[in-house]
């Protein structure tokens, strides 16, 4: 891997258990909403930001809470390495397709899915969702 790709994530679960996922525009993984960190943005206002600009919804107040930071194979850019600030967000509205996202999915972490994963959902979200 030679370079990193900074991000800030989230982990958004509704009242059955599942885990809401996106696949952007020209990709085929899905991956957890959220996006890169802008220089001398805090990953808190980045995830922010990404998730009024690619789901249309609010972080609810108090609605963040951090996971932790994991690392992962980039799902779209060879080479890269996607290191995820990961939050729970608990939410306001209701999610929709914008910006560059293509289609949501709900998952439950618990069952094998028929889509491609990013490897950061793949192998460290939707295992610590179970």
């Amino acid at each position: 891997m030679s370079g990193i790709i900074r991000i800030a994530a989230a982990v958004i679960r509704d009242m059955e258990g599942r885990v809401l996922l996106v696949r952007k525009r020209g990709t085929a993984a899905f991956m957890q909403p959220g996006g890169k960190i802008d220089p001398g943005e805090s990953a808190e206002a980045a995830l922010r930001r990404e998730l009024r600009e690619e789901l249309g919804v609010e972080v609810a107040p108090d609605g963040l809470a951090l996971l932790g930071e994991v690392s992962a194979p980039a799902a779209n850019e060879p080479d890269m390495t996607v290191v995820a600030v990961l939050y729970r967000a608990v939410i306001t509205g209701s999610p929709a397709a914008c910006a560059e996202i293509a289609e949501l999915r709900w998952v439950r972490p618990d069952e094998p899915d028929t889509v491609l994963l990013a490897p950061l959902t793949r192998d460290h979200v939707l295992p610590a969702c179970r």
